[in-house]
């Protein structure tokens, strides 16, 4: 019982360091922890210190203020990749069966596009792209992934291809209309391809739904893929908390 009491006072201090009022001012001093949680401040200083420790906290050393740590942050990105993979198989599986073509699910990492999961029409798994990382410029997913990014950070991004960027930009723009991406042999000669994203809880792009054949095989029916991976995609991120109804006229 004690060790839950622990854990319980402890959840209620990461709790406050996750409110929007720690948000908006980058952390809290441990007199403000202690107040929201209703706990004495040196039994407040004490867990926090012991929650630094563990990477679940960290404390700014100029302001003094706690915010949420790297590690309860790399944790959290793992049981959502987690979650993405389970909730985007099945669906993958029904796409490719539809499409006869293989699909793939893709995040972005760095510069690139990284394949974490790779689906046949044929109902098993493809591990030919997994854990391969491409350029994401001239890829339909890599468009997909980069699409909440603005101007400036595409510039931060990719500061060795400013010339490119202003195209980058504009084919982003094109996918945000249709609402996803096509491209037809300007990653590799002889492939062409469709990706539409996938979105967290908070409608950011988290992974882009890709499916890539042979040009010749597919080119003549792009805009139906692409809007049936759009469909595949919006099935996947409602799993993962996503509501796509447009908010109603006040």
């Amino acid at each position: 019982m004690t060790g839950a009491h622990g854990l319980r006072r402890d959840l209620a201090l990461l709790d406050a360091l996750a409110s929007p009022e720690a948000q908006q001012a980058g952390g809290l001093g441990v007199v403000r922890i202690a107040r929201l949680a209703g706990r004495e401040k040196s039994q407040v200083s004490r867990a926090l210190r012991s929650l630094a420790e563990e990477g679940l906290v960290e404390r700014d050393p100029d302001t003094l203020r706690y915010r949420l740590g790297w590690r309860l942050f790399s944790l959290a990105a793992r049981t959502m990749e987690d979650r993405l993979v389970r909730a985007a198989e099945p669906v993958m599986h029904q796409l490719s069966a539809d499409l006869e073509e293989t699909s793939h699910l893709c995040v972005l990492r760095e510069q690139g596009v990284l394949t974490i999961l790779s689906v046949s029409g044929h109902s098993f798994r493809v591990h030919g792209w997994e854990g391969r990382g491409v350029s994401a410029q001239r890829t339909s997913a890599g468009r997909v992934l980069l699409s909440d990014s603005t101007p400036d950070e595409l510039y931060v991004r990719f500061p060795s291809d400013a010339d490119e960027l202003p195209a980058l930009w504009a084919k982003i723009q094109e996918a945000r209309r249709a609402g996803f991406a096509a491209v037809d042999e300007e990653f590799e000669p002889g492939l062409a391809g469709v990706s539409a994203p996938v979105r967290d809880f908070r409608g950011r792009v988290v992974a882009a739904l890709n499916i890539s054949a042979p040009a010749a095989r597919i080119r003549h029916r792009l805009t139906d893929a692409g809007r049936a991976t759009a469909r595949a995609a919006r099935a996947v991120s409602e799993q993962l908390g996503w509501d796509a109804t447009p908010p109603r006229p006040a």
